[in-house]
């Protein structure tokens, strides 16, 4: 039985991150200097064609999920 305990935990926590991640995002569009418009992220735009690729956020947001991950090992 502690494996399925263990296994519904780890689902919440799942569920509990998803949502937390879901309102950061909702909202991170109205943050001063908006997550997404950072120094370093990529925007090109030409006749027609648009590129973007958000260097810098991914860099950050990787940063944050690595020592989330990192404190919830300990």
């Amino acid at each position: 039985m502690s494996g399925f305990q263990g296994m519904g935990r780890m689902l919440i926590l799942f569920g509990v991150v998803l949502v937390l991640v879901g309102l950061f995002l909702t909202t991170a569009g109205r943050l001063p200097g908006g997550l997404g418009r950072l120094p370093g992220d990529i925007h090109i735009r030409r006749n027609g064609f648009s590129f973007y690729f958000p260097l810098t956020t991914c860099i950050i947001i990787s940063a944050i999920l690595s020592l989330a991950a990192y404190l919830f090992r300990r």
